[in-house]
């Protein structure tokens, strides 16, 4: 069982910067050729894909994050990050990571993913 809990949400002005971590527990890391991802969700708002890193190092990005938003993973440590810098309102969103396996390359609907941290909130204030 995959146990992902995120942190470092929190509220900040337009241009400021957030980190945001995903602890992921137990055999997240053992497998071979897993995804891990972070989504968010606004209010009335669908959920939608932010960036996702396969277990071979590759990354994606959705074009409204390019350049601002960077996913990286510290494999000793089994955690999952979000650098957010240049953040803007329509950031605002709770942020959830996600992990799935067997996969050859980093699926973009959150459906194909199987387990979900709990979320944590994203507040940027203009």
């Amino acid at each position: 069982q995959v146990q992902l809990v995120e942190s470092g949400g929190g509220s900040v002005q337009a241009g400021g910067s957030l980190r945001l971590s995903c602890a992921a527990r137990r055999y997240t890391y053992t497998y071979s050729r897993y995804c891990m991802a972070w989504f968010r969700q606004a209010p009335g708002k669908e959920r939608e894909g932010v960036a996702r890193i396969h277990s071979d190092g590759s990354t994606s990005y959705a074009d409204s994050v390019q350049g601002r938003f960077t996913i990286s993973q510290d494999n000793a440590k089994n955690t999952l990050f979000l650098q957010m810098n240049s953040l803007k309102p329509e950031d605002t969103a709770m942020y959830y990571c996600a992990h799935t396996r067997n996969r050859n390359t980093c699926p973009a609907q959150s459906t194909d993913f199987a387990y979900w941290g709990q979320g944590t909130q994203v507040t940027v204030s203009s």
